[in-house]
């Protein structure tokens, strides 16, 4: 008996006795949507050895014939969570195998090879996701605030609305807390029926994996009561949109030290210069980025000047570094020790997200890259006139714009590897085109009987 199967064993007869029934080999998409395959509980040491085969060519984003080897789901054991709200179901996010060696296009693969590389440097990468999300009564073609109150042009912070949500924000984040990510805040956000919810930061893969889990995790208990979450970037013109806000650092190999934590910041902002290193490497690389962290045609249009209701849309649009001022697309939150990505939107495959920002950032560190501006004013008010002189580059303006900076940077095929480069283009360029072709209402409205 291998290790594995050993403890998968042990692990299996635990989960039994707990009332567990069945154990998901669990993988993701090019979205980061979850997908998997489920065997009663009893088979759990089976599946730990990658008994649970499928073929890439049924998901986005896998590149494979129907004619290839199968792929193995190969559970990672010690990061499985039993399901808050289906506690008869274990769930263990999965890396993916293909003729015996790590399948290189999977996102978790992805995101595990540059972990490992930041670990032969001597770091540990930290991450921390504020999630952002709507949650609507009605259907998907007549979405509804929950809260007829929820009528506010400023609603943020909104308490009557936020305890007119509670019941399904409660059932939430109670189940989060059972899984022990330590919720410290939630709220309603800027926009009518928007959300966030925010839990202590973990380890990069454990944080992406959670993303992942939370993002299910909110539409089945939405669903409970019927109620739906959307995780769509920007679902209205006239409301902010949903980032995802990646909180990130890097420790020491024992994580008890954190490297971008720097009191004598000659900036005042508390970042260490390896901190603004992996930021200038992020800025360096931040058209290619976009196309992963703001990866659907409607992100872009929430990464604009204005736009909604209470008068901006809190999302950056150049590719800058800053302190605690929320229109760059870097900042650095009080307090210091951590750079916050504010250009990440709810939609992104988060393994993905994570893979190319630390990617980005480990390049900056090994090439002591500089920062060309620090940016403390707002933003928005920069006239086009000053851009040059200000060191500012817009941020792509359309999905199109993003992937063909994407195709053109090296870096990003280094990252995931010619076939999943390769997929993830073909993908979002036909994602691209569709959109093109599609006749819209505001067409319709504007044009119809115009001319």
């Amino acid at each position: 008996m291998t290790a594995i199967d050993s403890y998968a064993t042990t692990l299996g007869a635990k989960l039994k006795e707990d009332g567990v029934r069945y154990a998901v080999a669990g993988y993701t998409d090019l979205h980061g949507n979850l997908k998997g395959k489920v065997v009663p509980i009893d088979h759990l040491s089976h599946m730990a050895e990658g008994s649970e085969l499928f073929t890439g060519a049924a998901l986005d984003g896998l590149p494979q014939d129907v004619s290839d080897e199968e792929l193995s789901a190969r559970p990672d054991l010690l990061r499985g969570v039993v399901l808050p709200w289906r506690r008869d179901v274990a769930l263990f996010l999965s890396d993916l195998y293909c003729e015996g060696r790590p399948f290189e296009p999977a996102s978790r693969n992805i995101l595990g090879r540059q972990i490992e590389a930041a670990a032969d440097m001597g770091f540990t990468f930290n991450l921390g996701v504020e999630t952002e999300f709507f949650v609507f009564s009605g259907d998907e073609r007549n979405p509804q605030n929950v809260s007829d109150r929820d009528t506010l042009e400023k609603s943020c912070y909104a308490i009557p609305t936020l305890f007119d949500n509670l019941p399904w924000l409660s059932r939430l984040v109670d189940a989060m807390n059972e899984l022990d990510w330590d919720v410290y805040s939630f709220d309603h956000e800027d926009a009518q029926g928007q959300f966030e919810i925010d839990f202590t930061y973990a380890d990069g893969m454990t944080m992406a994996d959670r993303v992942v889990i939370f993002r299910t995790m909110a539409g089945e208990i939405a669903r409970e009561h019927g109620l739906m979450a959307s995780f769509m970037p920007k679902p209205f013109a006239d409301r902010t949109g949903s980032g995802a806000h990646f909180n990130m650092s890097l420790a020491d190999l024992t994580n008890t030290t954190n490297l971008f934590d720097a009191p004598d910041d000659p900036n005042g902002v508390g970042l260490s210069k390896l901190g603004y290193h992996f930021a200038a490497g992020i800025v360096r690389h931040a058209a290619a980025i976009c196309a992963v962290i703001a990866p659907t045609v409607n992100s872009y249009k929430r990464l604009v000047r204005k736009g909604s209701m209470s008068g901006s849309t809190w999302a950056p649009i150049f590719a800058s570094c800053g302190n605690n001022n929320r229109t760059n697309m870097l900042r650095v939150p009080l307090g210091g020790g951590r750079v916050e990505c504010r250009a990440v939107d709810s939609s992104c495959n988060p393994h993905l997200a994570a893979a190319v920002l630390l990617a980005a950032g480990l390049e900056g560190i090994r090439e002591k890259a500089e920062l060309e501006s620090f940016h403390t004013e707002n933003l928005y008010e920069v006239p086009l006139s000053e851009y040059a002189e200000r060191g500012l580059e817009l941020l792509p303006r359309t999905l199109e714009e993003a992937i063909d900076a994407f195709e053109a940077d090296p870096f990003t095929k280094e990252v995931f590897g010619e076939k999943g480069w390769q997929s993830f283009i073909d993908y979002k360029r036909g994602e691209w085109e569709d959109y093109c072709t599609a006749v819209t209402d505001w067409e319709r409205d504007r044009y119809l009987t115009f001319f």
